[in-house]
């Protein structure tokens, strides 16, 4: 068994086998999406050469998850947006914004969890529904959306028009010299708010 603080190895055969070296059984990715779910952290490697292919695997797994009926999370808006972004000039800061929001998406989301487990203890989900639990819900989603746009600041790489310059005069030569780029950037940037917007 592997160490606690130790990722658990997959490994991956020719035969699209995966065997985890922790409990020395075969899995599959339903397996490994449980694991995820779990917390449970592990690598997965190609068994022939080693290289680490967890990240194709996981998308395996959105992928078969997506497929499922009634089971997609993610909004063909956001897929066409995402997949404008390879080969974009904002495609390196695109993996840290998801990261960082999601991880404070998960946060605020055990808050909220351990907010209504308070509230109405082990009470069924049918009988949350009423306006409290719904405007707690909105409040959760409003901070959700700022924690977004505070991730999408600190994750831009490029500083937004006029941030920066002390004085009025050098920013607005600035952008007199690069008008194109900077109404590009505001595109995308705009594109990336409508998107939060739209998850909200």
């Amino acid at each position: 068994m592997a160490a606690k603080d130790t990722p658990i190895v997959i490994k991956k055969y020719a035969n699209r086998r995966l065997y985890n070296t922790g409990t020395s059984t075969y899995v599959t990715l339903e397996d490994l999406a449980e694991m995820v779910k779990k917390g449970e952290e592990f690598t997965v490697q190609d068994a022939k050469t080693g290289e680490d292919i967890t990240h194709p695997v996981l998308t395996q797994i959105i992928f078969e998850l997506e497929n499922k009926d009634g089971q997609n999370m993610l909004p063909i808006p956001f897929l066409r947006q995402l997949i404008s972004y390879y080969g974009d000039q904002m495609q390196m800061v695109v993996p840290s914004f998801l990261e960082q929001s999601m991880l404070a998406f998960s946060k605020e989301h055990e808050r909220f969890r351990e907010q209504m487990k308070s509230t109405f203890g082990k009470a069924p989900i049918d009988m949350m529904k009423g306006a409290a639990p719904m405007k707690a819900l909105e409040e959760q989603t409003r901070r959700n959306m700022e924690l977004f746009q505070n991730a999408m600041r600190m994750f831009t790489p490029f500083p937004m028009p006029g941030a920066g310059a002390t004085p009025a005069e050098p920013a607005k030569k600035e952008t007199s010299e690069k008008p194109d780029e900077l109404k590009e950037l505001k595109d995308q940037l705009a594109a990336m708010q409508r998107k939060i917007d739209s998850m909200g």
